[in-house]
């Protein structure tokens, strides 16, 4: 998200290892299959000494990149092959694999786990979480939302002052203002790489605030109409005249190196950045400065992403598997993420206790207070100006979505690039969606 998120980091490494060889016979063992971002990888090293050196129960990972664990998750999960027990999976798949009858309803473990907490998960998060039946189908190893970081000492120098809610026309004047303000900087770093949850993910919440959507409460598609016309020119055109450069293969990895690197003054993207942007040998450490997701027409227009341990239907280890989520996506997790590799790296973004931590707060002071505004003011059910068929602020929660967001979104890469048009890239995405929506309206 993402979507949300860390997707292209380590995109070449395909890691399946285990966390404890040799510890625990094969009936202690279970699989889980991950994403490789950066808090995962900590977890996968955290495992073996903490996890099954006091359970007894070993962890085989496999850790793959953003689109090939969501395939691999998607054939396993949807055949109900059992081969992987637990699997990373997002606000978006969960009430969709919940509804298929794909997950194991973890209510039932969280209610007699004293030590878990359920009622601790930050409300947002749970709730998109939950399935229609009400019951909750994965925990959350870290949350996010999205907002502005910029650069403070190069605003300052330009006399630009940012609002802490900013509308998207401030943002864009500020880019023009501080574009060049220093040798080789860009105004503003955007997502332009093809991917439902890369640039689509930050170009739908532009849309969702300009007042458009990819389709209305009785499934019909919008996304050539005017608002959504309108929100994608201002975001290609922004890009193109003050984005980075190479926009349009850049995603949440190459605007976090280019902000870290200095070559842009703002940023809007995931609020997980912050933690990697403040650490201690970060370059930019101490100059930022953090603003609520830009807005035009609406009141909010931070996304909601997770990303969340499920267990498979199928496992035959369904107990020794909760544990392992009780302890990934726990309280005493953080704790030793925290006392082990520093306070700014722990899967923040879950717990309400994580926003009350003394040493969350000294070494996130500077941007703990919006990330947390920026999720407790994310509105997946009512992201726009109308009602919407489908949950989802960066994305529809619909299935058809992973393939309609990534097909338009090769369309409005190729318009950053300056190959396609706006008008070309979303007439050719209203055929696609006015597909997915007669098949919704004759489904009733």
């Amino acid at each position: 998200m993402h979507p949300l998120r860390y997707g292209g980091v380590l995109a070449a490494v395909l890691l399946t290892t285990s966390a404890c060889a040799g510890a625990g016979g094969s009936g202690d063992a279970i699989t889980v299959l991950m994403v490789n971002n950066p808090q995962m990888l900590d977890l996968q090293k955290l495992t073996a000494e903490h996890f099954t050196r006091t359970t007894g129960i070993r962890v085989d990972f496999t850790v793959l990149p953003e689109n090939d664990v969501r395939d691999k998750i998607g054939q396993d999960f949807s055949g109900q092959a059992g081969q992987y027990d637990v699997a990373t999976i997002s606000n978006y798949e969960t009430p969709i694999y919940a509804k298929n009858g794909w997950l194991a309803p973890l209510d039932g473990y969280a209610a007699q786990d004293a030590g878990f907490d359920q009622g601790d998960v930050l409300d947002p998060v749970r709730r998109s979480l939950t399935a229609a039946d009400g019951k909750v189908y994965a925990e959350p190893f870290y949350g996010e939302s999205s907002f502005l970081v910029y650069r403070k000492d190069v605003l300052d120098a330009k006399g630009v002052t940012l609002p802490e809610r900013p509308t998207w026309h401030q943002v864009a004047d500020a880019a023009a203002a501080v574009d060049g303000a220093q040798p080789g900087m860009r105004g503003i770093c955007l997502r332009g790489q093809p991917g439902w949850g890369q640039v689509m993910a930050p170009l739908t919440t532009v849309v969702n605030t300009f007042g458009g959507t990819w389709f209305t409460e009785d499934w019909q598609a919008r996304v050539n109409a005017p608002e959504f016309v309108a929100a994608t020119k201002f975001y290609v055109d922004l890009v193109r005249a003050h984005g980075e450069a190479g926009a349009s293969q850049a995603g949440f990895t190459e605007c976090l190196t280019t902000m870290t690197q200095g070559k842009v003054a703002m940023w809007y993207d995931a609020t997980v950045a912050a933690g990697l942007l403040e650490a201690a040998d970060s370059p930019v450490r101490g100059k930022l400065g953090y603003a609520q997701a830009p807005v035009d027409r609406t009141e909010s227009s931070a996304w909601l992403y997770t990303w969340a341990f499920g267990i498979q239907k199928a496992s035959r280890k369904a107990d020794q598997a909760w544990k392992f989520v009780s302890w990934a996506a726990g309280k005493g997790y953080e704790e030793l993420a925290g006392n082990t590799l520093g306070w700014s790296r722990i899967p923040d973004g879950k717990r309400t206790s994580t926003y009350r931590r003394p040493e969350y707060l000294t070494a996130s002071g500077a941007y703990a207070k919006q990330v947390e505004a920026a999720i407790a003011g994310a509105k997946p059910n009512d992201p726009g100006v109308q009602k919407r068929p489908a949950p989802g602020i960066q994305f529809v929660g619909i299935p058809e979505f992973t393939d309609l967001g990534t097909r338009v979104s090769r369309k409005v890469s190729a318009a950053i690039a300056g190959s396609s048009t706006v008008d070309e890239a979303l007439a050719e995405g209203q055929a696609l969606a006015e597909a997915v929506a007669a098949k919704h309206r004759s489904a009733g």
